[in-house]
This record gives structure tokens, sequence and C-alpha cells, in this order.
């Protein structure tokens, strides 16, 4: 797990607290610089990478951005158009004309009814929060098997580390399908064991990924993996 700070736990910052010097740092989210230090402006935990310092909340709400992957549940279906829950304040809509199907007019409920799951991309968010959803694109699909595991927002880096290097070690150790969203939501598909391995692996990583302890940890929970070709 990319702990942001190599050989360092990060630290539990309140507003207002000095982190340290700005020397050679730029400043990130969460906080700003001031008379040569660096200040948080928020509760939650500082996260240094490549020399950018930054305070990551403790708690935070998926806001869509243009271009996020992100697990969606249909929640309610029109004649034209399906309306997603995107785990986060406002509703996705997903037009029958950027669905991966051919969908006449009135037949929506033929291809998706509420409570399906679908790999999705944020196509766009207007001024209003009006969230756009596509599913026109390489691996976007409708998710008919596997499981959705749902961790905080802001462990989701945690959770896919550095180049994506925990997320394929995970994949590699439990031999199943996972893909992370960026709305927080995680698919698991594989073995029952295999997946059984993997959301205890996943709740870990977004508990303990900012711990010293947590790559032992991680080691400890690898020895307890299912074995390739386990029934």
């Amino acid at each position: 797990m990319s702990q942001g700070q190599t050989g360092a736990e990060l630290r539990l910052v309140t507003p207002g607290m000095a982190i340290g010097p700005l020397s050679g740092k730029r400043v990130g989210s969460g906080a700003l610089a001031q008379n040569e230090q660096i200040i948080a402006t928020r509760l939650g935990w500082v996260r240094e990478l490549n020399d950018t310092v930054s305070v990551d909340p403790i708690n935070s709400t998926y806001m869509p951005r243009s271009g996020d992957l992100i697990i969606a549940i249909v929640a309610e279906v029109r004649n034209n158009l399906w309306f997603m829950n995107v785990n986060g304040p406002f509703q996705g809509l997903l037009p029958m004309s950027l669905a991966p199907w051919k969908v006449e007019f009135g037949a929506a409920r033929q291809h998706m009814g509420i409570g399906d799951v679908v790999m999705a991309r944020v196509q766009e968010v207007d001024e209003c929060h009006n969230v756009v959803l596509t599913m026109k694109g390489v691996g976007l699909r409708r998710l008919n098997e596997g499981i959705i595991v749902t961790v905080p927002v802001n462990h989701v880096d945690r959770i896919r580390g550095d180049n994506n290097e925990t997320l394929l070690r995970l994949r590699e150790i439990c031999d199943c399908r996972i893909m992370v969203g960026d709305n927080g939501r995680v698919w698991i598909d594989g073995s029952a064991e295999g997946t059984s391995w993997a959301r205890s692996a996943i709740t870990l990583a977004s508990q303990s990924g900012h711990k010293l302890s947590f790559e032992a940890e991680l080691s400890a929970l690898e020895n307890d993996a299912p074995k390739r070709g386990d029934a």
C-alpha cells in the first residue's frame, strides 16, 4: 500500500497545525503555505507524494469529476434513461444514447432494471451538478457476477497503491478480478475463497494502509490466502 511517505507513518493533523517546513515542497489539497511553513486546513492524514504535501480528510463524500471510473447501481428507470446511484450526493444519469446497447425508446427496462450494477465513466458534470454517465468505452459494462464492497472514498488511493502496485498484488494473491471505482466501490469476482480473502485484504488496506505495520499485516494475511487451484 502506498503510504505516501517512505518510511513514515501518516500523521493525523487538525486545522491550523504546522505540518513542517516548506523548503523544497509543494502544497497540495488540505494545506497552505504560511511563513515558510506548511499549515493544515482540515482534519486528516498528512500525505507526501512526489514532494507534494497534502492532507487527506478522515471522511469525505464522493464528488463526481469528468473521466472518473465508477461502479454505479441502477436506482430508477425511465423510458429513455437510467438514474444511477453513484455513492454521492447526486444521482447520475445514463441516457440510452450512451448505453453499450442499441436501445429503443421505452425499452430501457429490457436492458437494465433497478439494482443492476455497472462499470461506467463520468461523461460530464455541469454547474448544476447534473452528472452524465457513459457506458461506451473499453471495459465499461454491466457487472452480472461478483460482489461489491464499499470503502471510504479517501481510502481508494491506499487500495490501489503507487502505480496500482497494491491492487495488482491483491489480484495476484487471490486470483480474483478486482476493480476499484473512484467513487469508493470495489468489485470483486472470483472463487468464494478468493473473494472472501480479497474482501478482508481491502478492509485491512482501508483501515491500516497509513500505518507502518501495514506491510507486515498484509504479509500475514497473505499466508492465509487460498492457493491457486483450491476448490
